[in-house]
């Protein structure tokens, strides 16, 4: 049991003194029974016109334990909840915090079993719609339904995990060691300000390695007031969502490895050309007065081969740096001494690559010759393509390995 352990439940509200005291009494009939763990409530008020604040003033002298936290300026439901994080761990020394809603849409007889999750080891809990226990209000119209069990599995999809089944909601309990890994990304960003805050902690937690458990509970429909939700909130959720996703295939060493891979064929390809243009044996031949060469010597002592060479090798170190300062960046190569050693290698690898590929393009010529693979608005596509294509992607699974497991391999 975790004894003498302090949670703190922050409720965020802006219009909301009809619901705020409903909900207070139903709180403190659970902390009254709750022997193992000391309870507090911090209301977070954005400044209600309605007279909100104070309404909890007056309910202070009934419960002692109960905060109060006035933004002077409407900070939205994210901004609230990190503010009201911060005074909760700082100011009154909580261990946990809890986010529950105004509404009275989350049932505080749930409290305790959230407890019991973090007790058993959990350090974030999750009020949980979509497990066995939990449910959504049955009166809700099927676009409501849709939108909300859709959207759940949606940002599972994109964000291909299937760690927790309730992204979106919000009756949350929270270790301090989670908000203290997190918070300063969420701080630092205007996007979290608002409901995507709920999935940015979350995902941000799962991210960190966090023990996420979720507790089972029935969603209940606001009856007084109107929902702050609206459109934005779906195309909030949406454009977060998608857009760290793609940050995080990008960020992907695999994704890093291909794009540089894709950069050195482009400098190999245009420096081939400027370097063949520029006639470079011709050139250097006739300085140096070389005489013309015939039969073997002609085909290697040529403007083509010495172009191929020169335009290979810098494609090889163009993909060594950037390697070394983005793929790998945590790995990363130091030294002048280390940087030859490792270059050497990197060019071996790099050339049994292009081994590779041969290899595989005259044994598959061999074995299956060569015929039209299909046509393209009338341009026929030979099969030898397919065969080049399968080289490159041998190569590349070569390269990779050989950079992960050799040059930059982990310490």
């Amino acid at each position: 049991m975790s004894s003498g352990e302090k949670a703190i439940i922050i409720i965020p509200t802006y219009n909301e003194k009809p619901n705020i005291t409903k909900l207070l009494p139903l709180i403190d009939k659970v902390r009254k029974k709750i022997t193992e763990w000391e309870l507090e409530v911090l209301v977070v008020d954005d400044s209600s016109p309605d007279g909100t604040a104070e309404a909890v003033e007056g309910l202070q002298k009934k419960y002692p334990y109960l905060h109060l936290l006035i933004n002077k300026q409407k900070s939205g439901l994210g901004g609230a909840y990190l503010k009201g994080m911060a005074h909760a761990f700082g100011k009154l020394k909580a261990d946990v915090v809890f986010e529950m809603d105004a509404d009275l849409s989350h049932d505080p007889k749930k409290i305790p079993e959230f407890l019991a999750a973090l007790d058993a080891g959990a350090d974030m809990v999750l009020g949980s719609r979509y497990i066995p226990g939990g449910s959504i209000p049955s009166n809700w119209g099927w676009h409501r339904k849709f939108l909300s069990v859709a959207g759940n599995n949606t940002i599972s999809l994109i964000m291909w995990s299937r760690a927790v089944k309730d992204w979106t909601g919000g009756y949350r309990a929270i270790r301090k060691k989670v908000y203290q890994k997190v918070h300063r990304e969420l701080e630092e960003s205007a996007r979290f300000t608002g409901y995507t805050f709920q999935i940015g902690f979350l995902l941000k937690a799962i991210r960190a390695g966090f023990t996420i458990s979720e507790v089972p509970f029935h969603f209940v429909d606001r009856e007084v007031g109107e929902s702050k939700l609206g459109t934005e909130y779906i195309i909030n959720t949406l454009r977060y969502i998608v857009t760290t996703r793609l940050q995080e295939i990008f960020a992907m060493r695999l994704v890093k490895f291909v794009m540089v891979g894709g950069l050195g064929f482009v400098v190999n390809t245009v420096f081939f050309n400027l370097f063949k243009f520029a006639s470079l044996w011709t050139t250097l031949s006739t300085a140096l007065g070389i005489p013309a060469q015939h039969g073997l010597l002609e085909a290697v002592l040529s403007d083509q081969a010495l172009a191929v060479i020169l335009s290979a090798e810098l494609a090889i170190l163009s993909n060594y740096i950037l390697n070394n300062f983005w793929t790998f960046q945590d790995r990363q190569i130091h030294g002048v001494f280390q940087h030859l050693n490792k270059f050497v290698q990197f060019n071996i690898g790099s050339m049994g690559s292009i081994v590779i590929q041969y290899i595989v393009m005259q044994a598959s010529l061999r074995l299956f010759g060569i015929f039209t693979l299909l046509t393209v608005f009338g341009v026929p596509i030979a099969s030898d393509n397919l065969y080049l294509a399968a080289g490159v992607l041998i190569g590349m699974v070569w390269n990779f390995s050989i950079y992960s497991l050799v040059i930059w391999r982990k310490k």
